[in-house]
Parts: structure tokens; sequence; C-alpha cells
């Protein structure tokens, strides 16, 4: 029997938690855990993985910054490290854990609307985080924009909607052949399509909602998006909050979702269902198989 196929989306927050050191080996600590998940999704599921990068490319832009002598390296460049340097520490982790499995990492791009509103509006966090003082510091002398994330505050980037994968054809044939794919990682190198050229853009993607995209694309069975809360929570952060079990577009289309955390993941989740998706679930790294059964986590569907 053929196996369904699924979409996981790893949080960039899942590979570098917050508050933990930017450092590889850290990185390298949280990937065992996330791969250990995944891969017993993997023994049920044909897995095409996408994962976060904020951490990573905010880290990144900050290590640029201290060099004087060039200029910084844009973030479309700096997206295109972050797939290379997780997607490697992915894979490596895959093939000791699964030695048998077909992994290919994809170095990924993805168009996205140079008009989109996004652009004046800036929401996706990267980087560290800071406090209130230091954020608002860097943020006057590089000419960042700061917002917060919780009890801190993070630098914020464009993120528009993605428009298009293209190297999806290549994808779709890995998949067809048995691939465990990691692909479209940190959202997709955002690029844009002027003169007949590909041309690099200054963003940084919601992996969510590439990940939806990506879905939909591919005609997925599921799109599970591994996160760090183990549901979709109401009254977030306050006494009264609970977690939601099971939910529809309709009903989630009257709830308010911080749009630098959990409101993207209801907004990929919600455009997935409308589009012809299946189920979506959502929910905390551990419980990956167990939120496909549902029987954990948030379950989302047409209704």
């Amino acid at each position: 029997m053929n196996k369904q196929t699924v979409v996981v989306a790893l949080g960039g927050n899942a590979l570098l938690r917050r508050g933990e050191p930017l450092e590889a080996e850290v990185q390298r600590h949280n990937i065992e855990i996330a791969v250990n998940t995944i891969a017993k999704i993997a023994e049920h599921y044909n897995v095409v993985l996408v994962h976060g990068n904020g951490p990573q490319v905010g880290l990144l832009a900050l290590q640029g910054l201290e060099y004087k002598k060039v200029a910084p390296y844009p973030l479309d460049v700096l997206g295109s490290e972050t797939q290379g340097m997780i997607g490697y520490m992915l894979m490596q982790e895959f093939k000791n854990q699964m030695p048998s499995a077909n992994i290919t990492c994809m170095l990924t791009q993805m168009t996205v609307d140079p008009n989109d509103p996004a652009f004046a509006n800036p929401t996706k966090p990267i980087g560290p985080i800071y406090q209130e003082a230091e954020a608002r510091e860097l943020a006057e002398r590089y000419h960042w924009t700061v917002k917060p994330d919780g009890a801190h505050f993070r630098r914020v980037v464009p993120s528009p909607k993605p428009t298009g994968i293209i190297e999806h054809e290549a994808i779709t044939k890995l998949i067809g052949e048995g691939h465990l794919v990691i692909c479209t990682g940190g959202g997709g190198i955002p690029v844009k399509r002027e003169g007949g050229k590909l041309m690099g853009v200054e963003a940084v993607i919601d992996k969510d909602m590439s990940a939806a995209y990506l879905a939909k694309q591919l005609n997925a069975d599921a799109l599970l998006i591994l996160t760090d809360a183990d549901a979709v929570y109401l009254d977030w952060g306050k006494p009264t909050q609970h977690p939601l079990r099971a939910s529809t577009p309709s009903e989630l289309a009257h709830y308010t979702f911080d749009e630098g955390s959990m409101g993207p993941k209801i907004d990929a989740s919600c455009e997935f269902i409308r589009q012809g998706g299946k189920v979506v679930g959502i929910g905390a790294l551990e419980d990956g198989l167990a939120i496909l059964q549902g029987t954990a986590g948030t379950n989302i569907t047409k209704g």
C-alpha cells in the first residue's frame, strides 16, 4: 500500500530554542531530537520537510555586520546559506538514524510579489531575543524594525506571501522516487522575476505559509506544523488560556492570533484547507505522529 504524503513544517526555533546560545553544537543536539520524531513519522508517511530559519538567518546577518570592509550580504543570500547549513545538519542526522533511506536537500527558490503589502509592514522575527532597551538601540544603529516577541523584542523583516516554487518539478520527481525531501527551507529563498530574470528579494518568507503552498502543489494528504506549543490556544498567556483540539477555518476566523508566532501558522493552515487540503495538525515536536493520528495537538479540517 502506498504511503500518504505529509508536509512537515519544523520551526527554526525548534532547532535553536528561545534563549539558547546560537551555537552549532546546540543546533546539532536539537536536530537529533527533531529527526528522532520525524523518522517515526517517515515509517508511516512520505515526508517532505520544510524548516524555519529565523534565529539562523538573523545570526548570519549579525555576523555580517561585524566585518566592515564589505557591504552586508542581503537576506536572500543569507537565506540560501541557512538552507545549506540547516539542510546539511538535517541530512546527516537522518542518515545516522535512517541509514537506508534516500535523503535529499533541495536548494529552493520561492517567488514573491515585489508589491506585496508585507514590505511596508515587517512582521517576521529573525535573530536572537533582546531586552527592549538593547533592541531599541540596535534598531537605531542599524535601521532595523523591532517588535515584541513574548516578553522580549526581536528584529523583524518583511515576510511576503509565496507565489511559486522554482524547483517544483525536481521536488515532485524526488518524492515520486521515494526520497525524504528537505526543501523550501526558511520559507524558500525569496526571488522575483524582473526583465525576464530571477533576482533576490530582501525578505524572509514565512515557512508555514510556504509549507502550505508546497503541500497544495504536491496534493499532500496532510500538513503538520511542529512548534513550541502543544496545541493552538485561545487566550494565550492569560489565566483563561485553553487549547483548541479541533477546529475549522470558519471557526478560527472569529479569533485573533499573534502575528509574530501563531498567527502565520493559523493563516497557513486555513489557506491549505480552503485550497482543498484535508487536514492540518499543529502541536509540539515530540507529539508529531500523535498529532497526525488525531490524539494530540490541534487538528484543523474543513468541517
